[in-house]
């Protein structure tokens, strides 16, 4: 019987693997140096608490089962949940702001596609307990620091930047009717994928009053420094909305302050698609062929009383391995594979094969990675062996190294060669290396 790794899953062989840790890597350096902690949860949550956040209609996205004593469970899909309970469970000794990281393994049960899996790693940045945009800016700025980490430039990548609470003082002030308010907000979203007569068409379907759709289509086409002024006309002597306004106005000024004011750009068609998003929402995307948002998120200000904690506010984003990897091969910005060895110890003679031993269990105990034959066989087959480890050096033990404690160390970048001592090497390695 032949077995595969289940549709939508991956197996990780090493240039694989180490691809992912690369990516891993830079996540938790921008996540440390933004100064966030790392945190994590169980694997699987009630699945009640899911229900809380997104509704019944979740279940279905969900690998989901009962235990033996019928308790319903979910595999987790998210890590938004996790930190909501986790922090209301100990909020009172929690120093505000909370700002916490994870890069957990989710599951999804959905059909897979380009950038998107039913197994993979998610890069989760959130902040809690604090009520101003600056909290809204900073994860923002992260986003941005980590894609710049990557190698990406602003004509790779941009952040679109919106308010769910703007948008609802525009649709409340144009009497917009509580029940369609769904699927104004779903039409906004298919604004970027569809052309402009496609939208309208879209608009026309939902049988709203000529005032409120001509108002839907400017909102659609809403983007930039023109859609700012679009808003203002919609907003005008409006007072909530007025505030809003300002609030997003103050959130620019901000991301200008920290430098990355021109990678981000006012799109009133950034709605996001969970209920629970309350104020700035943003998504970042490439400017290649990936039809499809590479980081987004928001905030969430009801989500902690909700799973039963006291009212906290909470902003963040989120993004996956999977489409970030994708998005960075498509701008050749992937590290290559190249397991490296700072040293490879051969032996001249198969009688020298304990001092190779000896040798390389010292080199590593300092710190340094050693690689040497299993097979005792020619030099030059062991050479070949550490070329193809991408050895940085090549120590060589020959027959007068017991004698003389003498070995020969080979540079594989330069190919010089010299004799050293054994005491001198172990002394000072990182010079050789350097």
């Amino acid at each position: 019987m032949k077995f595969q790794c289940p549709r939508g899953t991956r197996d990780f062989y090493p240039p694989a693997m180490a691809v992912r840790s690369w990516i891993f890597d830079l996540w938790k350096q921008v996540s440390l140096r933004n100064g966030f902690e790392e945190y994590d949860g169980p694997i699987f949550e009630s699945l009640d608490l899911y229900r809380v956040k997104s509704g019944d209609e979740i279940v279905s996205e969900l690998f989901h089962f009962c235990d033996r004593g019928d308790r319903e469970f979910a595999i987790r899909p998210e890590m938004t949940p996790t930190i909501a309970r986790m922090v209301a469970a100990q909020a009172n000794g929690l120093a505000r702001p909370v700002k916490w990281f994870s890069m957990p393994r989710l599951c999804r049960a959905e059909r897979p596609q380009r950038g998107r899996l039913r197994e993979f790693f998610q890069w989760n940045i959130d902040i809690l307990g604090e009520d101003s945009v600056l909290a809204d800016a900073e994860c923002i700025f992260v986003a941005a620091d980590f894609f710049q980490a990557t190698g990406l430039t602003y004509e790779q990548f941009y952040i679109k930047v919106n308010s769910r609470a703007l948008l609802a003082a525009i649709l409340q002030r144009g009497e917009f009717d509580e029940a369609c308010l769904p699927a104004v907000y779903a039409a906004l979203d298919k604004r970027d994928k569809v052309s402009a007569d496609a939208f309208a068409k879209i608009v026309s379907e939902l049988n709203l009053p000529t005032e409120q759709a001509d108002t839907l289509i400017s909102l659609g086409d809403a983007k930039g420094d023109e859609g700012l002024t679009t808003v203002r006309k919609l907003v005008a002597g409006h007072e909530v909305g007025e505030a809003k306004l300002a609030e997003i106005e103050h959130l620019f000024e901000l991301l200008t302050a920290m430098g990355v004011g021109d990678c981000c750009r006012f799109d009133m068609g950034v709605v996001r698609g969970l209920a629970y998003y309350t104020g700035v929402v943003f998504e970042a995307f490439g400017k290649g062929g990936l039809q499809r948002a590479i980081c987004g998120g928001g905030r969430y200000d009801n989500l902690l009383r909700e799973v039963g904690g006291p009212p906290m506010s909470g902003t963040g984003f989120a993004t996956s391995d999977v489409v970030i990897e994708d998005v960075l091969k498509e701008f050749g910005a992937l590290p290559g594979y190249e397991p490296v060895l700072d040293f490879f110890v051969i032996d001249a003679d198969a009688d020298l094969f304990d001092t190779v031993l000896s040798l390389s269990a010292k080199l590593r105990r300092l710190g340094f990675a050693t690689g040497f034959s299993y097979k005792r066989q020619a030099v030059g087959k062991q050479f070949k062996q550490a070329a193809n480890k991408r050895a940085a050096r090549v120590v060589i033990v020959e027959t007068n190294t017991r004698e003389a404690d003498i070995v020969s160390v080979k540079d594989m970048a330069t190919g010089v060669q010299k004799n050293i001592s054994i005491s001198s090497l172990l002394n000072a390695p990182t010079q050789l290396l350097a």
